[in-house]
């Protein structure tokens, strides 16, 4: 079986080219090290400028501390997209802007989490958002270039349906761009019916929003519609009307959603085609069962939990808990979060392969750790480590390869909802010695992810993460936010009736050390 992962994923597109690239960068500490007596406070300065670049999708290179060509065209990047003259030099408020937005970042919030889980920049966003806010202007996420009463649209859809914003727009109809009132400016319409929400629906029309340009900006003008196409709407300015020959009428409000039918198996007579009354032996009987509910989804999950974070002022703290499961739900998007962003930077270390082919390569993890996956609700936390050390150990990937491919598909796995890849990653990255990781898999467990929930496994592979990092580990998830290793083990124990953990933690693991 280890031979079957080195046969799928060994090659390498993903995990040779950042190993070739992490070699290079130890080559390059060596020099730097060998020239400390060069150290200053500018070159400190850039180092954290670079830093500030790169965490942004500004790719500066190496952060040390000299900026160089690459550097340079990174902060013209950054420059060009807040809307500062692009020069390549940083004046010192950008400079400031830049590596204060990168520190606000750094300690996370729910504007951070629905900017990584929701906008198609990621991050990236929060420098014009929080520029915005600097100079008074729209706060809300601007989604490509769009209006920003577009943007709060799209953002008040996908509060209320599980595909996220960025989900939403790439969905086949959901926005159409014309001139609805011939003044050559782009107007918009949304079909809230492609969001699958019931909540913007009735019996037969679901609401339309139509966006026309005026002297003062876009106004937004709702309609309940089963068709919306351009030819629907005729626009003076910014007030819209139906057209006659359109079915359509006005929506005064969304409407409240329709609670589904049970899914039960039902035997429906059926007739095959129209005949003569012959009586009911004549009718043709066919057995139907309504399709079984497809999987849930985590990033559905985690946009309605960052809802609820918003709505109640911020992430809980250690003094608020009054929900314990729910801290945990926080923690899990949280986590989730940071293990997307994490695997965005590492993408930019791979030559040669496209997202989809880094995928394909990552979907391996889901049948060759399958036997590992499945015994996660039966098996000690402990036992099933060490099946899995020895599995890697015997497989033909070195141990840091294997370690930065575990990463990036975790963040694949996360971005496409493959519940079965992620929690294949996590266990590749907590046999290697990566405990913190442990925290996904209980989180999986604890939430019905993947597995069916589990609170009680959850309690073991909750406590081999927070072992590791009350013995000081390095936080991989949220390492800004100094209490929530103490969250995490408040809300476990609340969760569990006890004031400490129900289990002992696991045997410590060998810790190999993969170097810097």
């Amino acid at each position: 079986m280890a031979s079957d992962l080195g046969a799928a994923i060994a090659g390498a597109i993903v995990g040779g080219a950042i190993v070739s690239s992490a070699q290079k960068q130890k080559q390059q500490k060596v020099k730097r090290q060998s020239n400390a007596a060069y150290y200053s406070a500018t070159r400190a300065q850039n180092r954290e400028t670079q830093n500030a670049l790169n965490y942004f999708g500004f790719p500066a290179g190496t952060p040390d501390g000299v900026l160089g060509s690459r550097s340079r065209s990174a902060i013209m990047g950054y420059q060009s997209y807040v809307g500062f003259p692009a020069t390549g030099r940083l004046s010192p408020y950008e400079r400031d802007f830049l590596v204060s937005s990168y520190n606000r970042a750094q300690v996370g919030g729910p504007q951070v989490v629905k900017a990584m889980q929701t906008h198609q920049h990621g991050v990236r966003s929060l420098l014009t958002t929080w520029y915005a806010e600097v100079h008074g202007g729209p706060s809300g996420t601007i989604y490509g270039g769009m209006p920003v009463e577009v943007s709060n649209a799209i953002d008040e859809v996908a509060q209320s349906s599980d595909p996220s914003a960025e989900q939403l727009l790439q969905r086949s109809g959901f926005i159409q761009l014309a001139d609805l009132n011939g003044d050559g400016k782009t107007d918009y319409i949304l079909d809230t019916s492609v969001s699958g929400s019931a909540y913007w629906c009735g019996a037969k029309d679901c609401t339309v929003m139509v966006f026309a340009s005026g002297p003062s900006g876009f106004t937004r003008n709702d309609f309940l519609s089963h068709v919306a196409t351009p030819a629907s709407f005729s626009c003076h300015q910014s007030t819209c009307r139906l057209n006659e020959s359109a079915t359509t009428e006005v929506a005064a409000a969304p409407v409240a959603p329709v609670a589904p039918a049970p899914t039960v198996p039902v035997t429906t007579p059926v007739v095959a085609q129209e005949q003569p009354a012959q009586g009911l032996n004549s009718l043709t009987l066919f057995e139907t069962t309504q399709p079984a509910a497809p999987e849930k989804s985590l990033a559905g999950y985690c946009g309605k939990v960052g809802l609820l974070t918003s709505s109640n002022g911020g992430f809980t703290t250690v003094s608020k808990i009054t929900d314990p499961d729910f801290v945990l739900s926080e923690q899990f998007c949280l986590a989730r979060t940071y293990t997307v962003a994490n695997g965005e930077k590492l993408m930019q270390s791979v030559q040669g392969a496209t997202q989809a082919q880094v995928d394909q390569q990552c979907d391996a993890f889901g049948p060759v750790l399958a036997p590992y996956v499945g015994k996660l609700p039966t098996a000690a936390p402990a036992q099933l480590l060490s099946e899995v050390q020895s599995f890697v150990l015997n497989s033909n990937m070195s141990l840091e390869q294997l370690q930065d491919t575990a990463k990036i598909c975790l963040f694949s796995a996360y971005r496409r909802d493959d519940m079965q890849v992620a929690l294949g990653s996590a266990l590749i990255m907590s046999a290697i010695g990566q405990k913190p990781y442990g925290e996904l898999i209980a989180h999986h467990l604890q939430h019905g992810f993947g597995l069916a929930p589990n609170p009680g496994q959850a309690q073991a592979w909750y406590a081999i993460a927070i072992e590791a990092l009350t013995n000081g580990a390095e936080p991989v998830f949220a390492p800004g936010q100094t209490e929530r290793t103490a969250l995490l083990q408040t809300a476990v124990s609340a969760g569990s009736g006890t004031s400490t953990p129900l289990v002992q933690p696991a045997a410590a693991l060998p810790t190999i050390s993969l170097g810097d």
